[in-house]
């Protein structure tokens, strides 16, 4: 299967990318060292104690690929969720991203539970620049400049979101409602 249409969720595709873009772009180019972690539980609330200690929250809407492990039924969607948790500690000099992407459920056979979605690497990388954008504003101070890095006319259009079958609907944060 191409990697354009991977249905695997791997967390290695994103760490190996982060690393990657981390040094040859430079795109966080102030010294500190980044780590990108998971927790599959992490929601999108953040506590007066998690704000006093920097911790700040990104949501990202992003097209992503499905396959249901009980009947083999594959989609796409581009209504996935994938939030990300960061923060800069300034004096150890590292800063930390836990990442959570969040899952859909198989409409085919109602299966219990959701499944993870695989990303093209095309969707990562797009996926990791807003949060390195977000990150030099929110930790940096940078100024930023215009909208989304992804142009509108490349947005790609999948059948109508099923709310019922969306984690992140469930959860009352899928970018479904920011249409």
């Amino acid at each position: 299967m191409n990697s354009s249409r991977s249905t695997d969720w791997t967390p290695s595709l994103w760490m190996n990318h982060f690393d990657s873009m981390l040094e040859e772009e430079e795109e966080l180019d102030y010294g500190d060292d980044w780590t990108l972690g998971f927790n599959y539980n992490q929601t999108d609330e953040v506590t007066h104690e998690d704000r006093k200690i920097g911790w700040k929250v990104y949501n990202h809407c992003a097209f992503g690929n499905f396959l249901c492990a009980s009947c083999s039924k594959s989609w796409s969607s581009a209504k996935v969720m994938v939030l990300f948790r960061y923060r800069l500690r300034k004096a150890a000099e590292r800063g930390r991203v836990i990442m959570r992407p969040f899952g859909q459920a198989c409409r085919s056979c109602n299966a219990d539970g959701f499944y993870r979605p695989g990303f093209s690497e095309e969707e990562v990388e797009d996926t990791l620049q807003e949060l390195f954008k977000k990150i030099r504003k929110n930790c940096y101070g940078e100024r930023q400049d215009g909208g989304p890095t992804r142009p509108l006319h490349d947005v790609k259009k999948t059948k109508p979101h099923e709310t019922e079958l969306c984690e992140a609907c469930l959860q009352g944060i899928c970018c479904q409602n920011e249409d």
